[in-house]
Parts: C-alpha cells; sequence; structure tokens
C-alpha cells in the first residue's frame, strides 16, 4: 500500500506532507486546544511541534490536509504500521485540524479518503488512541470502529500513557457510516 497517496473528494485535497507545509500546520498546532485532552498536551510548544513534524517526514506516511474552497492547510494525518499477531496492517492516526474544522465533518471526509485506500489493500485497519482523548475516542468510534482487548503502554515526561487499540474491518466500513452508499446512512 503506498502511504503517501494523493487522494481527492470534492472538499478535501490529501497530499504527502512536505517541509514547506511546516508553518501553516504550526499555526494550528500552536493552539492549546488543539491537545487539551491529547497524551501529548503540549505539542502546541514549538519545540515539542518541532520533533512531531520532524518525525512525520521520516515517517513517509504523512498526509497534510487542504480545504478545496479556500486551499488552505487545514490539518494533518498519517498512515503507519500497526504490528500484532497476525501480521501488519495499517494505522490511521497523528492527526488534528484546525478548531475552525471541528464539526463540520472534514475528520470524517479524510478518514473516508484514507480507508477506503487502505481496504484496497487490507482487511482491518487499526487506530491508537489515547485513554483521555474522548474527542477522538468518539470521532474513532463514530467511524465505526470497535475497541479491541489491546492497550499499548508508553511513558511521556515520566508519566503513564495508555493507548486503546480500535479495529475497523473493511466490512464493518463497507456497510457502517462512511462506507455506506450515498442516502443509505
Amino acid at each position: 500500500m503506498d502511504r503517501q497517496p494523493t487522494l481527492q473528494s470534492e472538499r478535501v485535497l490529501l497530499r504527502p506532507l512536505r517541509e514547506e507545509d511546516r508553518d501553516a500546520l504550526f499555526a494550528i498546532a500552536s493552539n492549546p486546544a488543539v491537545w487539551e485532552q491529547h497524551p501529548i498536551h503540549d505539542r502546541w510548544r514549538e519545540e515539542v511541534f518541532a520533533q512531531f513534524f520532524a518525525d512525520a517526514l521520516a515517517n513517509t506516511g504523512a498526509l497534510v490536509a487542504i480545504d478545496c474552497d479556500k486551499d488552505a492547510v487545514i490539518g494533518t494525518s498519517q498512515f503507519r504500521v500497526y504490528e500484532d499477531e497476525d501480521g501488519e496492517y495499517p494505522e490511521i492516526g497523528w492527526t488534528f485540524f484546525s478548531p475552525k474544522c471541528w464539526g463540520k465533518g472534514f475528520n470524517q471526509e479524510v478518514k473516508r479518503l484514507m480507508l477506503a485506500h487502505a481496504f484496497q489493500s487490507f482487511d482491518r485497519v487499526h487506530f491508537k488512541v489515547g485513554e483521555t482523548n474522548y474527542r477522538s475516542r468518539i470521532a474513532v468510534e463514530r467511524l465505526g470502529a470497535v475497541r479491541s482487548r489491546k492497550t499499548d503502554l508508553s511513558q511521556y515526561q515520566g508519566k503513564r500513557v495508555l493507548h486503546l487499540i480500535y479495529v475497523l474491518s473493511a466490512e464493518a466500513f463497507a456497510t457502517g457510516p462512511l462506507g455506506a452508499p450515498s442516502g443509505a446512512e
């Protein structure tokens, strides 16, 4: 699977992240409200964001989201690799959007594009969401993803960070809210 495709809907263009996207994304990320529920809650700080951005470029799975009507960067999301006992699967995450886009369907539209792309090659996709990131948990559940029994435990600034693992199957996507034919939602 190409982890840096160019994907487009009527409202959103997703393209590979480039170095020149740094300032536009930091303008969004510098708002502390974007990170208030996120385990890495200080990503609004320039030095923390710089590390996030460098990692995204190195990952070669990062995409930038552009509002087609305004020709403006509105956020980012990434394809990563999730490994479990069954093998490697795509993981979608590391997503954030401008608060101006919240509640306007941009996240679902971006995820619809990414999921349709991933399901051309795989039968399931994973999401890793911070336990206290309720906004993201609700968004992933609205996609039709189901929380698995698996978790991921890591540390940030000496504190325990628990991530919950969600799974969305190709079948659930096809019959769910994002994959259903128009008018069937």
